[in-house]
């Protein structure tokens, strides 16, 4: 770790150092770059360009079902969301609407998504401060809920499991039954969690009062999801532009008072809660019926026709070799994820790729807000702030 004093007359003797881009505290490849005055963070410069993979640029070669497992690689905590999301932009450039069950499926998918996110926040967040007990159970549950999502989808991690038009595959009885044990399992997870932390004085001290916004420069950042949600501003996507039916479903969205790194840990603890609370909704009110759009130019036509019918093999040639046209406009569509706002801006020039997409990640902007919360704190307050703003910089670095 280098190390660089420097002689300013605005601060005395200070030490520039490194932090990342390689460190377990800083989930990911980032790299903050400290100027200590003795224990005390008097400047953070936030390095982010170790992870730029050109993803959006990528998605201008790529049809736009081959974009979706790109989708994947950004927030890989939960892929499922980010599925959603680039699905319903599509969607909305080609003006079609899924089925009543896809709806559904979609929804639990999201918010399966917001449950696994958070597990892991929780638990690597609180081991970043020493509470490794946390980690353990956290994981653990974690674990549960990758087999649900392994079960749907066929993968743990890189789900591509929405398509545009619809979904991969419909949900089994046996499958909604599981969930629905996870469901009614997780509300007693979480008394246990809070059990461990919420009163617990190590973790107040360590996370009360720390890394501190108020609602003000929150949104002068453009930050969104628990982030903002704790400074005050009950802001939330579900809410204020409903998408796949969330107008229909009943839950609270959280906010806090202080802004700071206990009310980030609050706000998602009850996102939690809220979730199960919309999974459980879910479960009792999924309809029957397809899960695809019925238009063989989109999705790909049912199995037992291609191999019956000589119109449906040309479709599904068609969509496998060289994707569908989607008409020219532009578009933007934003879903809330366990970051935050997750946009998807896309151009069309008419033709089966878009002609340019870019990507609003909620990650990108809660992070840009750390050198202000930092400044003046001590440098073990920097792994608090860090964990508490989640970042992933697969989303972050596109």
């Amino acid at each position: 770790m280098p190390v660089a004093f420097d002689v300013s007359p605005d601060h005395g003797d200070t030490l520039t150092i490194n932090m990342g881009p390689s460190h377990p505290a800083t989930h990911g490849v980032l790299r903050c770059i400290l100027k200590l005055d003795g224990e005390t963070v008097v400047g953070c410069d936030a390095v982010i360009g170790y992870l730029h993979r050109g993803m959006e640029k990528i998605a201008e070669n790529r049809t736009y079902l081959q974009f979706i497992p790109y989708t994947d690689r950004m927030d890989y905590l939960s892929p499922l969301a980010a599925n959603v999301g680039f699905a319903l932009a599509v969607e909305k450039l080609l003006g079609i609407e899924v089925p009543p069950r896809c709806e559904v499926l979609r929804v639990m998918c999201a918010e399966l998504a917001r449950i696994g996110s958070h597990l892991v926040w929780l638990g690597t967040s609180a081991l970043d401060l020493g509470a490794a007990t946390m980690f353990f159970h956290t994981f653990k549950d974690r674990e549960w809920h990758y087999d649900l999502v392994e079960d749907l989808t066929g993968a743990r991690l890189t789900t591509s499991f929405t398509r545009v038009g619809g979904v991969a595959y419909d949900a089994s009885a046996d499958w909604l039954k599981r969930l629905r044990e996870f469901v009614d399992a997780m509300p007693g997870r979480i008394d246990d969690y809070e059990g461990l932390l919420t009163k617990n004085t190590i973790w107040l001290k360590r996370t009360q009062g720390v890394g501190k916004l108020t609602a003000a420069e929150a949104l002068s950042y453009g930050c969104t999801g628990p982030v903002l949600r704790a400074s005050g501003v009950s802001y939330d996507v579900r809410k204020a532009k409903p998408y796949s039916g969330y107008q229909n479903y009943d839950f609270k969205v959280p906010v806090g008072t202080e802004g700071d790194v206990y009310d980030r840990y609050l706000v998602r603890v009850e996102e939690m809660r809220q979730s199960v609370r919309i999974l459980d909704q879910a479960l009792k009110n999924i309809p029957d019926g397809p899960v695809n759009v019925d238009d063989p130019k989109v999705f790909l036509p049912p199995k037992k026709k291609v191999l019956t019918k000589m119109e449906e093999l040309i479709h599904q040639f068609m969509i496998v070799t060289e994707g569908f046209e989607c008409p020219p406009g532009e578009v933007y569509l934003a879903t809330e994820v366990p970051k935050g706002e997750l946009g998807f801006y896309i151009v069309s020039e008419g033709g089966r790729s878009p002609y340019r997409l870019r990507i609003r990640a909620a990650a990108f902007n809660n992070l840009a807000s750390l050198a202000h919360q930092v400044q003046g704190e001590l440098v073990a307050d920097v792994v608090a702030c860090i964990g508490s703003i989640d970042p992933v910089m697969g989303e972050v670095d596109r």
